[in-house]
């Protein structure tokens, strides 16, 4: 069983940054892929960015490329994600998740563990 911890959410304006973070539990950190997922107000869950169990892949949505970096650290069992000239339609709900290294990293149903998610509001 692998929990997942979000935070560093909060309001911000156009153009400003946020870092959030998603502490994980357990010894098996390692073994997981890990991403980030997030969900407007009205819209359906969609994927924001992933990383490989090594860290020697990542993957972004089109929407955040540029913007957006996933990072993860193998000792405090921590993945991140470094947001950049945020936009008000980056307002969501973000949701941390951890899958086996199995799978396409863009795909919701490739991930077993998700966080209680972490508002982000990005106001113009």
């Amino acid at each position: 069983q692998v929990q997942l911890v979000e935070s560093g959410g909060g309001m911000v304006q156009a153009g400003g940054s946020l870092r959030l973070s998603c502490a994980t539990s357990g010894r098996t950190f390692r073994r997981y892929d890990m991403g980030w997922f997030r969900q407007a107000p009205g819209k359906e869950r969609e994927f924001v960015t992933a990383i490989s169990w090594s860290g020697g892949s990542t993957l972004y949505a089109d929407s955040v490329k540029g913007r957006f970096t996933i990072s993860r650290d193998g000792v405090k069992n921590t993945v991140y994600l470094q947001m950049n000239s945020l936009k008000p339609e980056d307002t969501a709900v973000y949701y941390c998740a951890a899958g086996p290294p199995t799978g396409v990293l863009s795909h919701e149903r490739k991930y077993d563990y998700w966080g209680q998610g972490t508002q982000v509001t990005v106001s113009s």
